[in-house]
């Protein structure tokens, strides 16, 4: 936990935030399935980073050793967290893909035009899966441990973060469509939806 912006959070806010400008930008320009097979892969990589970082535990440190101490109580300290943000990356994560589809059909079809809108899917998709994000991990990472108001507090100070994360990221999206163009052509990319 920690105090920014006069908010108490949890300190993976912002880089969590950037998983959904990464399947954002992948389902703009790859499709439904790249996006989804990253967060699979994203999630096989937490998990051989857990089983690799607990190996470290069975390790006997050297007698000059003093970093250990720190590492044992970081990587011993937190399992119910890394549980509870597995699982809720791969809830939110696939939601977000799943959802910024439906946005794309949704525009493609009232509008038909299938390069429009991409503000919509991309903010739609994310401030939704966030919220979904932010309650999930809240509840799960941190009730019992914390008060009501407290966990209000991480609740909302948590979606505040993705809000200003994911209206930020909407440029970069653009962008890396207009690369993803440049190079390829729209036609590879907008077939995908």
């Amino acid at each position: 936990m920690i105090k920014a912006f006069g908010m108490e959070q949890t300190l993976g806010n912002v880089l969590f935030g950037a998983t959904f400008l990464a399947t954002d930008i992948l389902s703009e320009c790859e499709g439904k399935r790249a996006a989804n097979k990253a967060v699979f892969i994203g999630l096989f990589a937490s998990l051989f980073f857990l089983a690799v970082s607990q190996s470290w535990m069975l390790f006997v440190p050297s007698e000059s050793d003093y970093i250990m101490p720190a590492v044992r109580e970081i990587f011993t300290s937190v399992p119910r967290l890394i549980a509870a943000s597995l699982a809720v990356y791969v809830v939110s994560q696939l939601f977000d893909v799943w959802l910024y589809h439906k946005w794309w059909n949704f525009t493609s079809k009232k509008f038909g035009d299938k390069k429009r809108f991409l503000w919509l899917r991309n903010n739609g998709s994310t401030l939704i899966s966030q919220i979904i994000n932010s309650l999930l991990f809240t509840v799960l990472a941190f009730a019992g441990v914390y008060d009501f108001v407290t966990l209000m507090s991480i609740f909302g100070s948590s979606y505040v973060i993705f809000i200003f994360t994911s209206l930020l990221d909407t440029p970069v999206v653009y962008l890396a469509r207009k690369m993803h163009a440049d190079k390829f052509g729209d036609g590879k990319m907008l077939g995908q939806y």
